[in-house]
């Protein structure tokens, strides 16, 4: 007879679950609440006053709905182009061979320990001489290029358990590499592409650094989040609204997707039901 299972792991997962939330809902109570209330402390209830003044203000007081569709114009670019770009790099990298493909790959994974901040003083200078400040490109270009150090490593990962007879029995039927990566590997691998498209676009969303020093015009939420974070005095109801506004979208994107990262194991055989 087989024992019913513990209950203690569901507990304990639930106490870290709720303290996970908290901070979520404390940015949410004091979004909705007068900051005298909110001053005080957040879960005191004694006194309650429900308002949606710092969300009026916030959306008068700043550009958040072009900042909105910035942000979500430079994620979606920045995430189509590596999932487009990577898998056909991960496919080069391991089933071609070209010149220098191990020196060139290790240059690229060595990137990893590339501190971003240490390029923008160059990318600056380069930006400027091309008059590309204040525009997409400027931050375009980085959040791609800088995304290979991982992408690449992460797709390729996945290549390592492809059955490689699938390959070359696509080549001996005729099949050029543009094929066997179109039609063979990369209906295969979708799994891995997609979970390195959720990573992309939650590391663009929230990209502060790049846009902050090149974006002068339209800049993106996370850029709107930092000038809302008042200096002489205290906003915690502004910085609160502009912060769920800023984090809600990452968050649906994720809930949405999740179950890719957890569908490699059905694309690992190599051919498709």
């Amino acid at each position: 007879m087989i024992g019913r299972a513990p209950r203690w792991p569901t507990i304990v997962l639930g106490i870290f679950g709720f303290i996970w939330i908290i901070p979520i809902i404390g940015i949410v109570m004091t979004s909705i609440r007068p900051l005298a209330e909110t001053s005080r402390g957040w879960w005191r209830i004694d006194s309650f006053t429900l308002t949606l003044s710092a969300w009026q203000r916030v959306w008068e007081a700043y550009p958040l709905a072009p900042a909105f569709v910035t942000t979500a114009i430079l994620a979606a670019l920045a995430t189509v182009g590596t999932m487009l770009l990577t898998p056909a790099a991960a496919y080069a990298f391991h089933f071609l061979k070209f010149p220098f493909r191990r020196l060139l790959l290790i240059i690229i994974i060595n990137a990893f320990v590339l501190p971003q901040q240490v390029v923008i003083i160059p990318l600056f200078q380069l930006w400027r001489e091309l008059g590309l400040i204040d525009n997409f490109l400027a931050v375009l270009i980085p959040y791609i290029g800088l995304s290979f150090a991982w992408s690449i490593f992460l797709v390729k990962n996945f290549l390592e358990d492809f059955p490689t007879e699938v390959v070359e029995a696509s080549r001996i039927d005729g099949a050029g590499p543009l094929q066997t990566f179109w039609y063979i590997v990369l209906p295969n691998s979708l799994s891995s592409v997609f979970a390195t498209g959720i990573l992309q676009f939650l590391w663009t969303w929230n990209a502060l650094l790049l846009p902050l020093l090149y974006l002068r015009t339209n800049v993106p939420l996370p850029v709107i989040l930092a000038r809302v974070n008042g200096t002489y005095e205290l906003n915690w109801d502004l910085q609160s609204v502009a912060a769920i506004v800023t984090t809600v979208v990452p968050l649906v994107v994720f809930l949405i997707f999740q179950r890719q990262f957890a569908a490699g194991a059905e694309t690992r055989t190599g051919a498709k039901d």
